[in-house]
């Protein structure tokens, strides 16, 4: 089985992606040496303190592609939170703000975004969003 975005995103909510990301993130010990024998003494709990986990490939591999499926998820609902910002009344000011950009490149996003709309929500939201600010 192949291990991409493509295969995962289908199978993952937003929560669950996530839940696994981390937990895959917190078991891997980070370290980039190749796999070692080490001479611990099988009787001492002591061992186990030191112990450290590293990812297999396939792990690994999951662990990439749940960050590219959890990026995409939460890229994703950009549209559907600057929608109901502005339907709450929020500006393009304190919408830039939350996406740390320029009120401009968030108007511009949003824009962009409305082509995966049908021609009736995208006027709709058009209208919504009022001028480009200046």
């Amino acid at each position: 089985m192949s291990i991409t975005p493509d295969v995962l995103e289908p199978e993952f909510s937003l929560a669950t992606a996530a839940t696994r990301l981390d937990f895959l993130s917190r078991r891997d010990s980070g370290d980039t040496a190749l796999n070692t024998v080490r001479d611990d003494d099988e009787d001492s709990w002591l061992s186990i303190g030191s112990a450290e986990t590293s990812l297999d490939v396939q792990e690994s591999l999951e662990l990439l592609a749940l960050g590219e499926v959890v990026s995409r998820k939460a890229h994703g609902s950009r549209l559907v939170g600057i929608r109901a910002a502005l339907r709450g009344g929020a500006s393009w000011e304190q919408i830039a703000a939350a996406l740390d950009v320029t009120p401009h490149e968030a108007w511009d996003a949003f824009r962009d975004l409305l082509a995966q709309l049908d021609d009736d929500a995208a006027i709709a939201a058009r209208e919504l969003a009022g001028a480009r600010p200046s």
